[in-house]
């Protein structure tokens, strides 16, 4: 069959299916979705069920609310100055993101304030972990803008956000490629995209610190921590013979549990077509890295699109 042919076919294909689209956590390695959702889009695919976690779910509001064009064009032109600007040090708080920037960053590039889910065109949901019971959660109605929050409360970055009575943390803590949440939703078929594949064949000892000087104050001490947090959460040089830091530690033990969550839920609720974009060496906040992302995103839907080929002709 010539390609023209083929495309028609995939096109006709996939216009008569309910395509679903499971976007992954997995913070700064989330701009490869950009990437999957054009090169989708150009191969005339448009998911019409959308869920996402943390990151996933910011970028999949973005593409289902229209804004997808401006979000890209935002973080290709964004530095790690950018991103820094977002987090503050005040201990009088819950979390080391500054609240007021990130909300006028998501009104303006993800969500409008008064976008509401049940009124979108295509069917969205942002998955969710409640904190006290560690159920996951589905947002299917209200704010666009404040689900989006919910669903990237990473612990210690983010504060919880309370909905119906519910305090609400990160859905990748239960699910971090939520594909049974569009089957659930009514998608014929599922196209998952999971960031955390190697995540952990990377070389693991970045940003270690030696401890504090005995005689710093808590404040001094507590900064510097601070400090050495944000840097572990960008990749930079390895440094095997010093010890760990306290915060590169837990971002440490993040990617960890991250890896083996996601292996146990594919494991169990396995997409029809899995997508794992090559960024497991791209740091968690490491935005500047973008073009690279968005780039293997779009390569990875390449790469792809002979078993999506074999997945319509089966489906149709």
């Amino acid at each position: 069959m010539k390609f023209a042919t083929w495309y028609q076919c995939v096109n006709e294909s996939f216009a008569k299916l309910k395509v679903g689209l499971a976007l992954g956590s997995g913070a700064s390695r989330g701009w490869s979705h950009v990437g999957v959702l054009k090169a989708l889009l150009e191969a005339g695919i448009e998911p019409s069920v959308v869920c996402g976690t943390s990151v996933g779910a910011m970028v999949g509001a973005s593409y289902v609310s229209g804004k997808l064009d401006k979000l890209e064009q935002w973080v290709l032109g964004s530095s790690r100055s950018d991103v820094l600007a977002f987090f503050s040090v005040r201990f009088e708080r819950t979390a080391f993101v500054d609240i007021e920037k990130l909300d006028s960053f998501l009104h303006k590039f993800v969500a409008a304030e008064d976008a509401r889910i049940e009124d979108l065109e295509k069917t969205y949901a942002a998955v969710c972990t409640n904190l006290e019971t560690g159920r996951e959660v589905w947002l299917r109605e209200g704010s666009l803008a404040e689900a989006v929050k919910a669903s990237m409360a990473l612990p210690g970055l983010f504060p919880a956000m309370l909905n119906n009575g519910q305090w609400l943390v990160d859905g990748g803590l239960v699910d971090p490629v939520p594909v049974a949440a569009c089957r659930a939703l009514g998608a014929d078929i599922v196209i998952g995209v999971n960031l955390n594949a190697g995540l952990l064949r990377r070389r693991s000892v970045k940003n270690a610190h030696p401890e504090p000087a005995p005689d710093a104050s808590v404040l001094e001490t507590l900064k510097k921590q601070a400090k050495e947090y944000s840097n572990s959460l960008f990749a930079s040089g390895d440094d095997e013979d010093k010890t760990p830091g306290l915060f590169f530690t837990i971002s440490k033990a993040v990617d960890i549990f991250q890896d083996r969550i996601t292996r146990s839920r594919l494991a169990g609720d396995p997409a029809d077509v899995l997508i794992s974009p090559k960024v497991g060496d791209i740091g968690m906040l490491e935005f500047q890295r973008a073009g690279e992302a968005i780039a293997e995103g779009e390569a990875c839907v390449q790469r792809a699109m002979s078993e999506i080929r074999s997945l319509t002709q089966t489906r149709k």
